[in-house]
């Protein structure tokens, strides 16, 4: 790999290193877990390889509970007390992963934290995915990029999003403590530019955002879509920290949401939004406390993989199904889920519902099994997402898999 060199930027005064403390390396025997857990989740554990669905997987992994940001919004934040010992992924172990997730349909991961490029090894473990055949992306704050494009382009990344808090880059750079960020940024995304890389903003909902003026920020940062998550209060089961129970910037009523979601629908106008109406729909719903269309895909074909190398249905569900090493027989999740507005897996499922029905169908008539295949095409909402998906191709093929 070629050696990263430091910009003009990384000399820049601010809190731009952070040395890594040695790398956590999971229990072989257990694959990471620990015996009680490993007990717990031996029901979903079947004798032999589970036959998968045909469709590709996602998964986001965590490969380091560290952040050099400070937001009010996030239990990563370097100021807060939540995170405990740093950890980082093993990159032996997450190499000796990569030819089971593969062989389990995983087509696409995203990286993220905490801040994923603060792992010394970030570069190298886009590479091995990439060769294992699987399509990376990264999630970031952007304050370290400038200095890492040019290595992770080389290693295969193909999908890059960059976090903002805000339409005034003041009030986004005050939230993640990191003052000059807006032109790290700006700089990072024509240096991506450059080398043939679309980037989007991934914007949280909170008070911090004027929708109006949204899209004009991130046009002149060059940021070519954007996308949305929504705020997370309660405490995940998994180990993500990506919440926080007392900030006022995400105690948002009811009403509130509502109003930034026709908000987000406005925007459609001015700018590319990766949100199909019907994915902003299943959200509305959920907020008003109706029964939504489309169950959750976590579990099945989405899925949270830690630092660990613990693969979790979703960031919040309250325990692991257990290491990635052991997923050859590993049963996906069944049952139906409605529990959260999560914005990747809420988006995600609205796309996937329908073709996972299809395939499940044509995969049991192929195995003999025609009720199962009338069960399968029988499942409700599968005209719905196949318009979400109809819709989301038409936004931007190269957004597809955020």
């Amino acid at each position: 790999m070629t050696k990263q060199t430091e910009t003009s930027l990384d000399r820049a005064q601010g809190p731009t290193t952070l040395r890594p403390p040695p790398v956590f390396k999971p229990d072989r025997s257990l694959g990471g877990l620990s015996s009680d857990t490993t007990r717990a989740n031996q029901t979903a554990v079947a004798p032999v390889r589970v036959a998968r669905n045909m469709l590709p997987a996602v998964c986001d992994v965590s490969v380091t509970n560290v952040c050099n940001a400070a937001c009010d919004f996030c239990g990563f934040a370097r100021d807060k007390s939540l995170v405990g010992p740093r950890r980082y992924i093993d990159l032996e172990a997450f190499t000796r992963a990569m030819p089971v997730l593969h062989r389990n349909r995983f087509r696409y991961m995203t990286f993220q934290g905490g801040e994923p490029l603060v792992h010394p090894q970030i570069v190298t473990l886009v590479e091995r995915a990439t060769k294992a055949g699987i399509r990376c992306g990264l999630i970031t704050n952007g304050w370290f990029l400038a200095r890492s494009i040019d290595s992770l382009v080389r290693a295969g990344l193909r999908r890059l999003s960059i976090s903002i808090d805000s339409d005034d880059i003041e009030r986004h750079e005050a939230n993640r403590g990191l003052a000059g960020l807006g032109v790290r940024i700006k700089q990072s995304i024509g240096m991506a530019h450059k080398r043939g890389l679309r980037v989007w903003a991934s914007v949280t909902v909170s008070r911090l955002v004027d929708y109006d003026r949204l899209p004009s920020t991130l046009a002149r940062l060059g940021f070519d879509a954007v996308s949305f998550s929504y705020p997370r209060r309660q405490a995940f089961g998994s180990t993500s920290l990506v919440y926080d129970e007392h900030s006022a910037l995400i105690d948002m009523s009811g009403e509130e949401l509502l109003a930034a979601l026709e908000s987000i629908a406005g925007m459609r106008k001015k700018f590319r939004v990766l949100v199909p109406a019907n994915s902003l729909a299943e959200v509305t719903r959920f907020v008003r406390g109706e029964k939504q269309r489309i169950p959750c895909v976590g579990g099945k074909k989405y899925f949270y993989i830690d630092w660990n190398l613990n693969i979790w249905r979703c960031e919040a569900w309250p325990e692991p199904m257990g290491s990635v090493l052991d997923f050859d027989r590993i049963r996906d999740a069944e049952k139906p889920c409605y529990a959260c507005m999560m914005g990747c897996y809420r988006h995600t499922s609205a796309m996937m519902h329908g073709p996972i029905a299809l395939t499940d169908a044509v995969q049991s008539l192929l195995r003999g099994n025609v009720a199962a295949s009338i069960a399968a095409l029988s499942r409700k909402g599968i005209g719905y997402s196949l318009r979400t998906l109809l819709e989301q191709k038409f936004l931007g093929s190269e957004f597809m898999v955020q």
